[in-house]
């Protein structure tokens, strides 16, 4: 099927000249990924209706064209961007945006999924609500839904998953079958829960036109400090210890290590050094509490909450803390979610999502960090991530004059390393947070029993059987080659 085929057949169903680019000036921005991996698209469609984006997603399925869906194209495992044939056709979430409905009542929000983060919860704040997924970048409600993020208050509210109640589909099929799984109900037993099966499964099973959202109430108190602990090994121990004073009022404990806060204060100039006047910790705790309600007349203030359990720490026999900083909390957040943008700043940036039973994380973490000096002894360990969870971005900075021209191959025995230590190893799982995508589809056939790959295949074949989505989901192990 030639290319102005295609397009004459999407311009008979398309709304207007907007919802489809085929100039390569205009298409460029959605080729470009988040870690500037680049691809070429043949057409980018906006459609801005589910009526649009079906007759889109059928007429791509007739004529047996690959279907790459885009949200905000925020993440980095090269998921969202298209392959280099130029034979894949982009279908970009940005125009779902219109839709908009906020039930007070019911604490829930129903919206494109076009919308983004800041300006779903830009929108809730004169309600005194907010989607409670935290993140240092600005995707859209689609793109969080497919590769169910979690965030850094994944501890606190859970992951998108979580807090989803409803969703709209748009299924691969050569109808565009538009799957209406809306609702607002928390509470609902009455069969198979669709909507799970499009949650995290980065649009192979469809694309997410609209979703009903779970909102929290916006907190009126927060403290924060920054820890620092007297040896990696006392972390577990602090971390259950905030648990049983705090309870549901622990928002976060986040971790951050010294190179990665090192290189954050280098190359971000924004932030301010928490640590002036002092050596700089190995690593550090971000820790943060929060109340829903003023502080009243009878209550202490969460600052001096904090402040106690703090010495309670210090007055323990065992040796917990070496010191407690108290920086503002928009402070102490900015440091953290800016540490993305000072490491990828640093060098070559080898980057991993990886995830642990908690006290397994803190062993490989320590285990790590004593093994990659002697495998690979020029990269700089920057790693950071969500404690409270399990969670830790493991960062490798390499100077890319270190490996004479080698890189490509350094880097590839590099990942299986890490990936291979953390699942085999640790029990980890080699994507926390941010899918599968390009980068790991090698892991995910190596580590997925066989029999779940059948059953994803199968499913895929059911409900999507078009080329939709990114290609875990189209093949099995032995038919694929690493790529869509």
């Amino acid at each position: 099927m030639s290319s102005n085929s295609l397009v004459d057949a999407l311009k008979e169903v398309a709304h207007s000249d907007h919802a489809i680019l085929t100039e390569a000036i205009h298409k460029s921005p959605y080729e470009t990924g988040a870690r500037r991996e680049q691809g070429q698209a043949s057409i980018v469609l906006r459609p801005a209706t589910n009526e649009e984006m079906s007759a889109m997603v059928a007429i791509c399925v007739q004529m047996n064209v690959e279907v790459v869906p885009q949200s905000a194209n925020t993440g980095v495992v090269w998921g969202s961007t298209p392959d280099t044939t130029g034979n894949q056709v982009l279908l970009s979430l940005d125009r779902m945006s219109k839709l908009f409905e906020v039930d007070v009542v019911n604490r829930s929000v129903r919206v494109g999924a076009g919308v983004r983060l800041s300006e779903l919860n830009a929108k809730l704040e004169q309600h005194g609500l907010f989607f409670p997924i935290d993140l240092g970048a600005d995707p859209m409600v689609g793109g969080m839904i497919s590769t169910n993020t979690g965030g850094s208050r994944f501890m606190r509210y859970g992951d998108v998953r979580a807090n989803t109640l409803g969703l709209k589909v748009v299924l691969g099929d050569r109808d565009g079958t538009l799957l209406d799984l809306t609702s607002g109900l928390r509470k609902n037993n009455v069969g198979v829960d669709w909507k799970h099966v499009f949650i995290g499964t980065t649009g192979s099973f469809g694309i997410v036109t609209e979703a009903t959202l779970n909102l929290e109430l916006v907190p009126k108190q927060t403290a924060v400090a920054l820890l620092l602990p007297s040896s990696l090994s006392v972390v577990a121990d602090i971390l259950l210890e905030a648990e049983r004073e705090f309870g549901p009022q622990l928002m976060a404990f986040e971790y951050m290590s010294a190179n990665a806060i090192q290189a954050t204060l280098e190359h971000v100039p924004r932030i301010k050094n928490p640590f002036v006047g002092q050596q700089q910790p190995e690593f550090t705790i971000l820790i943060e509490i929060s109340r829903t309600w003023e502080i009243r007349e009878s209550e202490v203030s969460l600052d001096q909450v904090l402040e106690d359990f703090l010495v309670g720490l210090w007055e323990k026999p065992q040796s917990l803390l070496n010191n407690a900083l108290s920086p503002r909390p928009e402070e102490a957040w900015s440091l953290r979610h800016s540490i993305s943008e000072g490491v990828r700043t640093q060098g070559h940036l080898i980057a991993f999502d990886l995830s642990f039973e908690r006290g397994r994380l803190i062993e490989f973490i320590a285990y790590a960090k004593e093994e990659i000096p002697k495998h690979f002894p020029t990269l700089q360990v920057c790693d950071f991530g969500h404690l409270g969870d399990g969670g830790v971005h493991f960062n490798l900075v390499a100077n890319v004059d270190d490996f004479q021209g080698e890189l490509p191959v350094a880097e590839a025995k590099i990942r299986d390393w890490v990936i291979e230590t953390c699942v085999t190893k640790f029990g980890g799982s080699y994507s926390g947070e941010h899918g599968i995508g390009r980068k790991n589809l090698k892991y995910y056939h190596q580590f997925t029993p066989q029999l779940i790959t059948q059953i994803s295949a199968d499913l895929k074949q059911l409900l999507s059987p078009g080329r939709l989505g990114f290609a875990q989901f189209h093949t099995l192990k032995e038919d694929s080659q690493g790529g869509s």
